[in-house]
């Protein structure tokens, strides 16, 4: 018998999990509810910790048609436009961490996910396929779609982003909240910037209430960039395509120093983005209870100064296969925990939970403290300033991140 998986949620976090599970020898039944897969235009950073995994699932030649690897990663005071501090990427953080430094396409990541998977073979992709519940038993889950539908499998992973169904079902902790920051995003041709606009870098521009990331995607073709500032939206806060106003943003930026000027006053068009999270986790059952586990942004949403939203669903992939693997889910058993006790769906999910739940708290946790930190004015702001050109690499370097799971 192969075990069967169920996943709701077509996104980077679903589609990993589904890769994850089809290379382990795993039945996958995906259900993603638009009529189509896609991807906002928007970019990714992809740390050691996470190549290191996609290296692991065969990914390693299609990464390398897409991406950017930029050279170093450099903070700079977006008042003055001094260099505050330094993390070498390229070579350097390669040889220390024992895999490279991208930055991405969110689109790119998707469509060769989506590729490896079509090619992966045993798993059905169900577009248009939206989820209205599930129903737990002792030896099954029953996942109940629109228009009187009925999957059953093993297990049911919830990749269904950071407004989950699966998540309201199983713990019923309301929505996510809104933050007080507006992320502006925009993607643009390098060819099209003047010569002193283009980067093969991470730049992080750090001033009062705002701060802006910029770095090279789509094989270094494209500059992503990223303006954050405080401020609030009207309207739906679970669709982040709301329409960008140039002239606000350039407004809100106006003081800032002239090459960040002149890089915000290049760009023609953006998409804004009103940032919404939950708490860092707080127990492992918000990672899994039963036939049920969570992954991505259905269980820990979190601010993008991390630069490891995307990354840690990958990890939480990897590592919910890894646990599987260990207690035998995969071999061919007529019923739970045929391969030993404790080995039973549940108690495996379980140890995922454990493994990743303190982990995800911990990234949650880190990158609200940087919003404080980059977002600094006065006395605070000063005092980052020093402590990064005093510190250097070593404020920048992320150790207990960048090794990985």
């Amino acid at each position: 018998m192969m075990r069967k998986v169920l996943i709701a949620g077509g996104g980077i976090g679903g589609l990993s999990a589904a890769l994850a599970c089809a290379r382990a020898g795993a039945e996958v039944a995906l259900f993603e509810r638009s009529a189509e897969f896609s991807e906002f235009g928007a970019g990714i950073q992809l740390g050691p910790n996470v190549v290191k995994i996609l290296y692991g699932w065969g990914l390693q030649q299609a990464l390398h048609a897409v991406v950017a690897c930029p050279d170093r990663l450099q903070v700079r005071s977006a008042m003055t436009g001094s260099e505050l501090g330094v993390l070498r990427l390229g070579e350097e953080i390669a040889r220390r961490y024992g895999a490279p430094y991208y930055t991405i396409h969110r689109a790119d990541l998707h469509a060769l996910l989506l590729a490896a998977l079509q090619q992966q073979g045993g798993v059905a992709l169900n577009l248009a396929s939206s989820v209205v519940s599930f129903e737990q038993t002792d030896t099954d889950i029953a996942l109940q779609l629109a228009h009187d539908e009925v999957a059953r499998g093993d297990l049911l992973v919830g990749a269904d982003g950071g407004w989950s169904g699966i998540r309201q079902q199983l713990l019923a902790d309301g929505t996510p909240q809104p933050t007080g920051h507006l992320a502006y995003r925009a993607l643009v041709s390098q060819a099209r910037l003047p010569e002193h606009l283009r980067s093969t870098q991470v730049t992080a521009w750090l001033g009062p209430k705002m701060h802006v990331v910029q770095y090279p995607v789509c094989r270094g073709e494209w500059l992503n960039v990223v303006a954050i500032v405080h401020g609030q939206v009207q309207g739906d806060m679970s669709h982040w395509d709301h329409s960008g106003n140039a002239t606000e943003l350039q407004k809100r930026l106006s003081a800032t120093c002239k090459p960040l000027h002149d890089l915000i006053l290049a760009v023609p068009a953006w998409r804004l983005w009103a940032l919404s999270i939950r708490p860092p986790m707080r127990s492992a059952q918000e990672q899994a209870q039963g036939r049920v586990a969570l992954l991505g942004d259905a269980a820990h949403p979190m601010l993008p100064y991390l630069a490891q939203g995307a990354g840690m669903a990958i990890e939480d992939a990897a590592v919910l296969v890894r646990m599987l693997e260990r207690g035998g889910f995969f071999a061919d058993a007529a019923a739970d925990g045929a391969a030993g006790p404790g080995n039973g769906v549940p108690s495996l999910l379980q140890r995922y939970a454990v493994q990743r739940w303190q982990r995800n708290a911990r990234v949650q946790a880190r990158a609200i403290r940087n919003g404080t930190i980059f977002h600094a004015g006065a006395l605070l702001g000063l005092g980052r300033n020093v402590a990064m050109k005093v510190l250097g690499e070593g404020l920048l370097d992320m150790p207990w991140l960048y090794r990985g799971v």
